[in-house]
């Protein structure tokens, strides 16, 4: 059995979004954030500290981009995953990829420094920065997308590691911003199904203690 640790909405959202559309059984533990601090033994199940951490039987996965792609490939075949063979193989791993070391990163950085840290350690000038940086980014990547999706002509892995930071933008107040292509394209992936029910999935479920 899978098993997901998950907070609301943090990376961890990617596999929960993965599974769904992939109608996969799984096991869904939510917390709260940050859970290193909140949930005692988490360190057992994840030494990074970090969220996400996924279980599938005895192996232990901790980076949430990997997960998507794992998923598919491993319970597939799935036209989720874009195979070697394929034209699109490597613009889907450089999107992929991105969603998460070239977009995602940037706004941790905002995250922490305008929620997480103590109103005396908080950094508006460093938050701000990191906000532009990550939209300059976007807009770099708007260009480099296809028409409907990221790549491939169709709905990849690679769109959920790379809606997901738009998912986050979004909770950081940054989508007002968004470059115009990217607009209609967030718009469509909060419409797909497996969407919905990974947003309903984190609503329903028990959260731990912590």
């Amino acid at each position: 059995m899978i098993t997901l640790y998950h907070c609301a909405d943090a990376r961890s959202f990617r596999a929960l979004w993965a599974l769904e559309e992939l109608g996969l059984p799984y096991d869904l533990v939510m917390m709260p954030f940050p859970p290193r601090a909140l949930v005692p033994g988490y360190r057992d199940l994840n030494p990074l500290g970090t969220v996400p951490v996924m279980f599938d039987g005895p192996h232990r996965m901790t980076e949430s981009a990997a997960m998507g792609h794992y998923l598919g490939a491993k319970y597939g075949p799935s036209d989720l995953v874009v195979r070697p063979e394929e034209d699109a193989f490597a613009d889907y791993l450089n999107f992929l990829h991105m969603g998460e070391a070239t977009l995602t990163f940037p706004q941790t950085i905002v995250l922490r420094y305008t929620r997480l840290e103590p109103p005396e350690r908080r950094a508006t000038q460093a938050a701000e920065d990191y906000g532009k940086w990550f939209l300059a980014r976007l807009r770099a990547a708007s260009g480099m997308m296809g028409e409907a999706f990221v790549c491939a002509g169709r709905f990849t892995m690679a769109d959920i590691s790379f809606a997901y930071a738009l998912l986050l933008a979004e909770t950081l107040g940054l989508d007002a911003d968004f470059p115009p292509r990217v607009v209609p394209y967030w718009q469509a992936m909060q419409q797909r199904d497996g969407f919905k029910r990974a947003k309903a999935a984190q609503a329903k479920a028990p959260a731990t203690a912590g």
